[in-house]
């Protein structure tokens, strides 16, 4: 016998369906120095989309890991951007570079599926692009920069009707990445401070984050 449908308060039928849908593609366990100690924080990178057209992404940091994820979610809702499909893919090849990392996508055939791994496959999951096939050129394993990769390359698709003009939608975007970049890039420099500070000083930072006192190589 079949199970009858709940409806009413608590019902199945009542809980509303989410606009987007969310991946945490990469998160983390960030640590400071401070003056009076050690801080630590959670940093989340999460890829927003409605497998429609519409995709985004945010990293922002938090005291917790939820609130690391609310603060991602609610910066890639701000930084969507509009991804074209064209006859059930991409309209041409694209590779692009972006510091360390360098991936290739192309158009695929209809039927092929979408081939490709790591942060790329869940941006285009995500972005609604059907059959397309990525490869990651570089070796680096950093997920925010291959990332940051697709995304520069979904920005610089180049469409027939439109092929000498970005969209002003899409070229917001393009600011807010590159502003995006800056604050990684600024990140970078802290924790490579924060670990010249700690050697200087005789000490290190553990698996936990702590820091301890460095051990004696012989």
């Amino acid at each position: 016998m079949a199970k009858p449908e709940r409806k009413g308060r608590g019902g199945y039928k009542d809980r509303p369906q989410p606009e987007y849908e969310q991946r945490i593609i990469d998160l983390a366990r960030v640590t400071r120095v401070m003056a009076g100690g050690k801080r630590m924080r959670f940093r989340a990178a999460v890829v927003l989309g409605d497998k429609k057209g519409k995709v985004g992404w945010g990293i922002a940091k938090g005291a917790d890991v939820a609130i690391a994820v609310a603060k991602a979610v609610a910066q890639a809702q701000k930084k969507m951007i509009k991804v074209r499909i064209v006859d059930e893919t991409i309209p041409h090849q694209i590779e692009v570079k972006f510091k360390a990392s360098r991936i290739m996508i192309k158009p695929a055939v209809k039927g092929t599926g979408i081939i490709a791994g790591g942060a790329v496959r869940s941006v285009l999951e995500l972005a609604g692009v059907p059959n397309v096939y990525s490869k990651i050129l570089s070796k680096t394993s950093n997920k925010v920069s291959n990332i940051q990769a697709t995304f520069k390359a979904l920005l610089a698709l180049q469409y027939a009707p439109d092929a000498a003009s970005v969209s002003t939608e899409d070229q917001v975007s393009l600011d807010e990445v590159k502003s995006m970049e800056r604050d990684l890039d600024k990140e970078e420099e802290l924790e490579k401070e924060q670990q010249r500070l700690l050697k200087k000083a005789g000490l290190e930072v553990d698996q936990t984050g702590a820091a301890v006192k460095a051990k004696v190589r012989t």
